[in-house]
């Protein structure tokens, strides 16, 4: 089988060790989008054969445009244009999850920052965050009035989402799963005033009840079949859903890089 990666990062770990495991029999090889020609944007770069699967670990517009140009001809890819940049929306990602029933924090969306300070009687805290994720977006929680007008001067124009900050105990549960296999880890929340610290182990057996099947109903919801789920513990293990990730890094995770290389092979085998 040939696969191909389409990511900037092929040294990435997990497609690293991914990567080691196929390639006894299998060919690997990779696809950087941003470097690619203009035509990428208009899906004619990269002519010649297909690969028999792509696995899309990249989420800018140049990647989903590629991943579209694969995919309008005829190859497989993990995960689909179409659901990674719904997961890029955090405005039609909240509506989709609660559409569907699952436990997602409460989104509203404002045009600008800006037009979000001008409101008044805000219910603070509140948790602010770009409409659109990226790298180095806007997430935070905003206490009162004046922290919030001082975002101002660096995101005036940035379209966001609001939520209300809903009290838990600082951690995010990161949910991962690679074709209906979950796995967990303990997170410091960025909003927590401690920051980030490093990652945790979490066995599933600690997981309450339900949160398993829970984020694999996510990526039935999503189309996804490779994906992260952030989760709180709103209280006696009542989950709220923070964030959906298409693809994300799962480090540190034993098992992954066997679950993702038998999810290519198997894609790539389909009919």
């Amino acid at each position: 089988m040939r696969i191909c990666l389409i990511t900037p990062r092929p040294d990435h770990p997990v497609l690293a060790a991914t990567t080691a495991l196929l390639t006894p029999r299998h060919q690997v090889e990779s696809i950087d989008p941003e470097s690619e020609g203009d035509g990428v944007q208009e899906g004619t770069a990269v002519p010649g054969p297909l690969a028999d699967v792509y696995l899309l670990k990249a989420r800018t517009p140049r990647a989903l445009a590629l991943a579209r140009s694969f995919e309008e001809r005829g190859a497989p890819v993990l995960n689909s244009a179409a659901a990674t940049a719904l997961c890029q929306d955090r405005t039609e990602m909240a509506g989709l999850a609660r559409r569907a029933g699952l436990p997602f924090a409460a989104t509203r969306t404002v045009a600008s920052l800006a037009g979000l300070a001008d409101e008044r009687d805000l219910p603070y805290p509140l948790v602010v965050k770009s409409r659109h994720s990226r790298r180095h977006d806007l997430v935070t929680r905003v206490d009162n009035a004046a922290q919030l007008r001082g975002l101002r001067s660096t995101w005036a124009q940035e379209p966001v989402v609001v939520q209300e900050f809903t009290a838990n105990r600082g951690w995010d549960h990161k949910l991962w799963v690679i074709d209906g296999r979950v796995f967990a880890a303990l997170r410091r929340s960025e909003l927590a005033e401690e920051g980030r610290g490093p990652t945790l182990p979490l066995e599933l057996g600690d997981l309450p009840r339900g949160w398993q099947d829970l984020v694999r109903t996510v990526g039935a919801v999503f189309a996804l079949e490779v994906y992260g789920v952030d989760v709180i513990d709103a209280g006696d293990g009542t989950p709220l859903i923070v964030d959906i990730n298409a693809f994300p890094g799962i480090r540190g995770q034993m098992g992954a890089p066997e679950a993702l290389a038998a999810l290519a092979l198997r894609a790539a085998r389909r009919p």
